[in-house]
């Protein structure tokens, strides 16, 4: 007879319950890998040692890195909120931006994934036709609302990727942002220099609670804006035959180009 195996390892294999390998598995993995160590530390290896298996074993799921990327990227962002159409276009479109923002907060690698030419999945694609939902009854022309959409869209990418960048120095470092700008003291003695730093500076002017709500905040102005331009435009032009309206220089707007369409508008209100 040969030689008894270890019935210790018997035990271990017999008894001890090990998670199946799919690629939900592997994909939750690899996230976590990711929040710890940014995309730059993410390799097929480390996915595998977290869950037990060998490197190989996941490439009959994954057929690589970069593809699992994709598929950690669509599973982060999960389900878009549900629409709220009370709220108004403004409040909603912040909603999703500051939901965006939560998403990178606590997951910044998000940021390093950048560029167009990555495969959307429908987690990603959901949250840009909810996004594009939301603006597109503004009343801004089609190739405007898909700008407005895009212009939040960078804006939350940018604020993320300072995150990115503080996060990798903390990790090469071991020291915080806040950590290494409060030991500069001695390029802050040279302030003085400056009488206009030094003055915004010593009134609070750098302590910011949201800059990111701030910046947010200028960019819907801006879309803001553009559709109250296009409202006074659509103002502009005649209901009944959507020539230009010349409005007085003051009291009421008019709603019609001549008398003919003011007295066309009124006979087709009678008759209906």
């Amino acid at each position: 007879m040969g030689k008894a195996g270890d019935p210790d390892r018997g035990v271990e294999l017999l008894w001890e319950e090990r998670p199946a390998l799919n690629l939900r598995a592997i994909v939750g993995a690899a996230v976590e890998v990711a929040d710890a160590e940014g995309l730059a530390g993410l390799s097929m290896r480390k996915v595998a040692e977290r869950l037990g298996f060998t490197t190989m074993s996941l490439y009959r799921h994954v057929p690589g890195r970069d593809h699992l990327v994709d598929l950690m990227r669509d599973a982060v962002l999960g389900d878009p909120p549900a629409q709220a159409p009370e709220d108004g276009w403004r409040a909603r479109l912040e909603t999703f931006a500051r939901a965006a923002w939560d998403v990178r907060k606590r997951h910044p690698w998000l940021a390093e994934r950048s560029g167009a030419r990555h495969v959307p999945g429908p987690n990603a694609l959901a949250h840009y036709e909810h996004a594009l939902a939301i603006v597109v009854d503004t009343g801004l022309a089609p190739a405007e609302v898909v700008a407005a959409v895009g212009l939040v869209a960078r804006f939350v990418d940018a604020e993320a990727s300072a995150l990115v960048e503080a996060a990798r120095a903390e990790r090469s470092t071991g020291v915080s942002d806040e950590e290494w700008w409060g030991a500069r003291d001695t390029l802050f003695a040279r302030f003085d220099r400056y009488p206009t730093l030094t003055s915004l500076w010593e009134s609070g002017g750098f302590d910011q609670p949201d800059p990111f709500g701030f910046g947010l905040a200028r960019v819907l102005d801006g879309i803001e804006l553009l559709v109250r331009q296009r409202d006074v435009k659509r103002d502009e032009t005649c209901q009944v035959c959507g020539n230009p309206v010349e409005q007085p220089t003051s009291g009421r707007p008019r709603a019609y180009c001549s008398r003919a369409c003011q007295q066309r508008a009124y006979r087709g209100r009678r008759s209906s």
